[in-house]
Parts: C-alpha cells; sequence; structure tokens
C-alpha cells in the first residue's frame, strides 16, 4: 500500500534517541512522502536540517500557542527559511480557541502574516483549527479569514496555479466548515482524531473531498490511532505516534470511500504531490 504522511513532527525530542529508525520504519512500510512542519523559529529550522539530510519535506511556520512568543527576529528567520527549495509549505499556524495558549488577537496576526507569506511564495498553508467541545467559533473564524486574504479568488488561483492554497490538517469541524473550505479548493487530511468520540462528522466529510483535496497524517508523535503500540520512549508519555502509522488511517479512509487500500494510497501521493513543489531529488 503506498502511503503518505503530510504532517509529522519527526524534529519533535520524543525522536531524538531513534529518529533514524522511524524515519526508516516508515519506508519500510511504505510512506514515500513525509512533511515536518514546524512549530516555531527552532523547529521549523530543525524541520529544514532534516529534509536536507533525509529527503522529506519541511514546512516553517509560528504555531496559535507560540503567536504571543514570536519576535520580530523569529519571524523574520521563517520568513528566510520559507525561500528554502526544501520547504514546500508554510505552517503549521491556524487557530486554537480551546486550549488558549495565546490570546485571539495574537492568534489572529499570526494568522494573517502567515497567509501574506503563502501568497509571496506560492506554499500552501498547513492549517490547525481547533475550537472548544461543543463549540465551532475557530473554525467560523478561520474561514472568515481565508475568504478576507482572498483565498479561493482568481488572484490566489494564479499564485498557486489552482493547486491547493492550504491544507487543513488533522481535520476536526462540522461538515459545512469543511465544505466551505473545499470551495476555496483547500486540501483536508485526516489523522488519529477521526479514531475519538465527538469527530464523527469526519466520516461524512471523508466521503465529501475530492480525491486530488485528500490526504492523511499522524501528527506524529501525538493522536496515536487505537492499533499504535503502547511503549516507553524517552522524553514522551503516552504512545508515541510515528509515520509508519499513518496506515492505520488510510485503512480507515479506504473504508469510508469504499475503496480499496490500493486504490486510496494511489490517490494520496497524486494529491500529496500536487499539492506541494517538492524539490528535484538526487
Amino acid at each position: 500500500m503506498r502511503l503518505i504522511d503530510s504532517h509529522a513532527h519527526l524534529q519533535a525530542d520524543a525522536f531524538a534517541s531513534d529518529r533514524a529508525a522511524v524515519i526508516g520504519a516508515a519506508r519500510v512500510a511504505g510512506v514515500e512522502r513525509i512533511l515536518v512542519p514546524g512549530w516555531d523559529a527552532g523547529s521549523s529550522a530543525a524541520a529544514v536540517s532534516l529534509a536536507r539530510d533525509w529527503g522529506v519535506d519541511a514546512a516553517v511556520g509560528v504555531h496559535p500557542h507560540d503567536a504571543s512568543l514570536t519576535t520580530d527576529a523569529d519571524w523574520a528567520a521563517i520568513v528566510e527559511l520559507a525561500a528554502r527549495a526544501e520547504v514546500v509549505a508554510i505552517g503549521e499556524t491556524g487557530l486554537d480557541y480551546d486550549r488558549m495558549h495565546s490570546p485571539v488577537e495574537a492568534q489572529l496576526n499570526n494568522l494573517r502574516r502567515h497567509l501574506s507569506l503563502a501568497l509571496d511564495t506560492g506554499k500552501p498553508l498547513i492549517l490547525h483549527c481547533r475550537s472548544a467541545v461543543g463549540r465551532r467559533d475557530a473554525q467560523d473564524s478561520l474561514i472568515a479569514e481565508l475568504r478576507a486574504a482572498g483565498i479561493g479568488g482568481a488572484a490566489e488561483r494564479a499564485t498557486f496555479e489552482n493547486r491547493a492554497p492550504a491544507v487543513l490538517h488533522s481535520f476536526s469541524g462540522p461538515v459545512d466548515y469543511a465544505a466551505s473550505a473545499l470551495e476555496m479548493g483547500i486540501a483536508i487530511a485526516f489523522g488519529g482524531l477521526v479514531f475519538r468520540n465527538g469527530e464523527e462528522a469526519s466520516a461524512e466529510v471523508a466521503r465529501l473531498v475530492p480525491a486530488g483535496l485528500l490526504l492523511i497524517e499522524t501528527d506524529a508523535p501525538y493522536l496515536a490511532a487505537p492499533g499504535v503500540p503502547r511503549g516507553s520512549v524517552p522524553g514522551f508519555s503516552g504512545r508515541r505516534n510515528s509515520p509508519e502509522w499513518v496506515r492505520l488511517t488510510a485503512e480507515w479512509l479506504a473504508q469510508q470511500r469504499g475503496e480499496t487500500p490500493d486504490t486510496i494510497g494511489v490517490g494520496l501521493v497524486a494529491a500529496y504531490d500536487a499539492t506541494f513543489r517538492r524539490p528535484p531529488q538526487g
């Protein structure tokens, strides 16, 4: 089965002791593409280093949790990194109105400058979006910000040459939120959240997404799906997720869409390559 992992934080401390083995296991499992997003300036630089050394792809940006902590120098470093060939996307950024580690206004300002950087570089956004249980304010705010920035409009489509301008990472939210994103040509990625109570809408959304906008991910080392083995990993509590386990989500996705694992895998690789402009290999 061909696989991709469009969101794996392989630069995280949870992989410090066995990063090479983790990447090797992913390759053996059939994972052909891995995107490593940053969450601040330091982790973004580390993502670029991993891309150079291990043949993975990088994204650079500031997570909404860190929005209020980012200095002008940090942002200048992100902008500089964004021009690198190894960098195929901008992020992880977005809005998190659940844990609220940064004030709303700081999160919005952070998102807006990422939107500007994506439009300047022609590299798609990786978007995190979470609301508190029973709410949808973050999703509604995100859609409003994307529309205000011109995502889905003629100028954006010319910039991205009809590629997806953004990816909703680790999808969570109501069906009409997904529909609004799809109308703007935004890709949707599914991960371990689909197996959690309260995320039942994801199954319906999975059946709605066109093949060209459909991605999967692990969000490693987080969001382990049922079936990921338990084990003690230095620097990480709980079950550590890793790219080789993206097949669990791929199997779920194939079941939801009534496709075979082989067919879904071919489509996932094609969607990844259509979304991200990867540097020449070799």
